[in-house]
């Protein structure tokens, strides 16, 4: 009997530290993405109009 109730502590305790991790885990990569985002962002803020001219897909012939 007593050993049926550590045991089954035991196995709560473990899904909660896995749950917990799980979420955890989330995060970091919920961070991560932000984190890509804003790099990102921060890249094509700060592109010279050369760069964004070359990166245009508009052809300057058709506006003639």
């Amino acid at each position: 009997m007593l050993q049926e109730m550590l045991n089954e502590n035991v196995l709560k305790r473990l899904k909660e530290k896995q749950k917990e991790l799980e979420e955890k885990e989330k995060r970091q990569k919920e961070e991560e993405e932000a984190r890509r985002r804003e790099e990102a962002r921060q890249r094509e803020k700060n592109k010279s109009f050369a760069e964004l001219l070359e990166e245009s897909d508009l052809d300057w012939r058709q506006f003639k």
